[in-house]
């Protein structure tokens, strides 16, 4: 019987700069507040927009990774797990939903206008599976017709 499964998968926005921390070990602690908006009408046709604030956190080299490159209002892919617990404080307990980031992928430009979104990252403390890479495209095949018709098999230069 299966153990069950725990994924959660968020594209969105930063609503402020991570915040990192290290742990005595040493150990990278990145904490991300994520915007998603979902859009759906109501009875009257009109668009109603719905936003909800995830709190994510990463760990290890893909903490540091994060906290370096993402800043405020940046789109963002992050898949992991949500986590719950609880905490005592001036005798009230309080309650926390967590996502644990394994995987990241900043989408978009560099907040400086420039180029395409990073690659993707996961966390280094899992058991060695491969970084997940979009497959390389090779651009297709050209024909005859797009060097203008007829040529000569010496005309190539390899």
């Amino acid at each position: 019987m299966a153990r069950g499964i725990n994924k959660v998968i968020l594209v969105g926005n930063l609503g402020n700069d991570p915040d990192t921390k290290y742990t005595q070990g040493g150990m990278a602690i990145t904490t991300l507040s994520i915007a998603t908006t979902t859009v759906r009408k109501d009875r009257d046709g009109n668009q109603q927009e719905k936003t909800e604030w995830h709190r994510v956190k990463l760990f290890g080299k893909l903490g540091e990774i994060a906290g370096e490159y993402l800043k405020k209002g940046r789109e963002v892919y992050i898949e992991g797990r949500i986590e719950y617990g609880s905490y005592e404080k001036d005798g009230a307990k309080h309650y926390t939903t967590d996502i644990i980031g394994d995987e990241m992928q900043m989408l978009g430009g560099r907040p400086d206008g420039g180029g395409q979104g990073g690659g993707g990252y996961e966390r280094s403390s899992r058991p060695a599976p491969a970084q997940r890479r979009e497959p390389a495209r090779e651009a297709p095949a050209a024909s005859v017709a797009d060097f203008g018709g007829d040529f000569n098999d010496d005309d190539i230069p390899f």
